[in-house]
């Protein structure tokens, strides 16, 4: 599930950074490429303007909601991981050799 919200969070990085790309701060950008003033057109300069910044809000709170969700389905420590490490942790001391108390006593 991880998987599938990090393809999904990239794919939208991805198209917001051209979509932004695509504009111009100065009111150029892809909407004086269709025409500039003419309003007649299907798609014209003041349609475009308005396409291109739906979009930007779209994929941003498309890009927040993906992370804060994400959140959700990283993989976290289950019951059943723990009873696996305190498994092996008694394994790990069942074949460490049983050392004397004392040393003096060892001779």
């Amino acid at each position: 599930m991880y998987t599938i919200f990090a393809i999904l969070i990239i794919i939208t990085s991805i198209l917001l950074v051209l979509v932004v790309l695509v504009q111009n701060p100065k009111g150029g950008g892809l909407s004086s490429s269709f025409g500039g003033g003419s309003g007649n057109q299907i798609m014209g300069a003041k349609k475009t303007t308005d396409f291109l910044e739906k979009a930007t809000w779209t994929l941003a709170i498309a890009l927040i909601s993906l992370s804060l969700l994400s959140n959700f389905a990283i993989p976290r420590n289950t019951a059943e991981d723990t009873v696996e490490i305190k498994a092996q942790e008694q394994i790990d001391n069942a074949v460490i050799p049983n050392l004397p108390a004392n040393p003096t006593q060892a001779e």
